[in-house]
């Protein structure tokens, strides 16, 4: 009789813990699938016309970065990747280099008069997504006037 109680209590605490998870979990598993992830600064390296940022100026673009707002999301079809890799535009971009556990991705920033253009490539995948940010468009411009 007692195990069949104490059974029961065990299984409400297990459907529980299913059905709603902790917050902690949830925040957890969200950024595992998160199409524009928050970044730390320890884990990637930024890039510039084939330069290294110093360390300042990357902590300063990955928490621009961070705070972009979300716009939309393009599709990609099969056989177009090169395309969204390659955009016909004369803006160079700051390429990040994440490394994460075991993945690693390269994240290429264009920053438009009117947008932040993204495209993440991982694996064999490829993604593209407009931001929008003023800082991290203000910041472009302030590191290309230093590099030229």
């Amino acid at each position: 009789m007692t195990w069949t109680i104490a059974l029961s209590v065990l299984l409400g605490i297990v459907l529980k813990m299913v059905m709603s998870p902790p917050s902690a979990v949830v925040e957890w598993i969200f950024s595992k699938l998160a199409l524009h992830p928050k970044l730390n600064s320890k884990e990637v390296t930024v890039t510039y016309i084939e330069k290294h940022l110093e360390e300042e100026e990357k902590i300063r673009l990955i928490d621009n970065f961070n705070q972009a707002t979300f716009l939309k999301q393009y599709d990609i079809f099969p056989g177009k990747e090169n395309l969204f890799l390659h955009p016909e535009t004369n803006v160079t971009p700051f390429v990040i280099n994440v490394k994460r556990e075991k993945n690693d991705s390269r994240i290429f920033v264009y920053c438009l008069a009117d947008h932040v253009y993204v495209v993440k490539q991982y694996k064999n995948k490829v993604v593209a997504y407009d931001l929008r940010s003023e800082n991290l468009q203000k910041f472009t411009l302030s590191a290309t006037k230093d590099v030229i």
